[in-house]
């Protein structure tokens, strides 16, 4: 298995310290946070995007290219880029730019977001959202491998041989198509056979899998083979401890303060309590071995390669402690069972 730490740069007071970071103290823990991700042999780093408060991730580009001046290997996610609002001829600049300043590394995760303070932003509707974003996944994908495009859409105005630069690094940047609550994401991920990464954050396991297995059938139907799906998984909240009891107390802060956040009851999820949400849903809190047995049942369910963990809201020191202890007790254990080659050869330059 592979590994992904991501952050949605949620900047809220600490729940046990009270400390309240100014948004340059948030931006500095996040660069300190993707340079240990590379020394503790992550595989991707991943930046969110968000457009408003508790969240300071309106501009994943420009964070990750902070990032990429500062790391040299590991891969760089957009976890997701919120494509049905963004105009194509901006995010294909944007992205080409950062592709070449990272040498290489750029995969782009995109979807539709799931917070509905975006959509007036940017002028579309809520229900508009899913066509929004296969037009425009359509015309960034023309731009990036043609040139001279020539296009028509709803979304935004024509083009007439427009040749977008800087031209991406890669030879194709890598999309994947973030799934977190409907078919028509994985059906359009299916139809391009290119891989999915479901959010599998605030619900149960059966929704996600749904979701999954849909995309496997979907793929087989558009003559793609569906045993060489490339699937990621994003994960509830990490706190490991030495025993479940001792991670559970102490996580239990973070947990009720950020229930209480606008974002996290927007997704309205049916877990009653932090127990509830441990048992029945995705969250990897307790004991390496507990997280370890979590993780393998979700995989066997998922069938995923990719798995991303998040450690937003703790102190810093509680963020390196977590990590840590992610890739010294989960990780070799994980890679151990779990063997894949995603990402081993995935530089692609011209």
């Amino acid at each position: 298995m592979k590994f992904a730490l991501f952050s949605l740069v949620m900047n809220i007071p600490n729940a046990v310290t009270g400390e309240v970071l100014t948004a340059q103290q948030k931006f500095q823990n996040i660069l300190k946070q993707a340079i240990l991700a590379e020394e503790l042999g992550f595989d991707a780093y991943g930046i969110g995007e968000r457009h408003g408060a508790p969240f300071l991730s309106s501009s994943p580009p420009v964070l990750l290219t902070a990032i990429a001046a500062r790391t040299s290997r590991i891969r760089l996610l957009t976890t997701v880029t919120v494509l049905s609002v963004l105009d194509p001829v901006r995010a294909a600049e944007d992205y080409a730019t950062l592709d070449h300043l990272s040498e290489g590394r750029l995969e782009l995760i995109i979807g539709k977001g799931n917070d509905p303070r975006h959509y007036p932003l940017f002028g579309i509707t809520e229900e508009e959202q899913w066509e929004s974003l296969s037009e425009r996944y359509l015309l960034l994908k023309r731009l990036w491998s043609e040139e001279d495009v020539t296009w028509e859409g709803r979304y935004r105005p024509s083009l007439h041989q427009v040749t977008t630069q800087p031209r991406p690094y890669q030879s194709a940047i890598p999309i994947w198509h973030g799934s977190a609550s409907s078919k028509l994401s994985t059906e359009l991920a299916a139809k391009h056979g290119e891989p999915i990464f479901s959010s599998n954050s605030f619900h149960p396991q059966a929704k996600y899998k749904e979701l999954i297995d849909h995309y496997r059938e979907r793929l087989a139907f558009y003559g793609h083979d569906p045993r060489q799906a490339v699937v990621g998984a994003g994960a509830g909240s990490l706190y490991l401890a030495n025993t479940s009891e001792e991670a559970i107390k102490r996580y239990r802060p973070y947990y009720d303060a950020f229930q209480a956040t606008s974002a996290a009851q927007h997704n309205n999820s049916p877990f009653k309590d932090l127990e509830d949400t441990i048992k029945n849903g995705p969250s990897l809190v307790g004991s390496a071995d507990a997280v370890i047995e979590k993780i393998l049942d979700y995989h066997s369910a998922f069938g995923n390669q990719v798995l991303s963990i998040s450690v937003d809201g703790l102190t810093e020191a509680e963020q390196r402690e977590q990590v840590q202890r992610f890739t010294s007790e989960v990780v070799p254990v994980l890679r151990r069972e779990i063997p894949n080659s995603v990402w081993d050869n995935s530089r692609n330059s011209n």
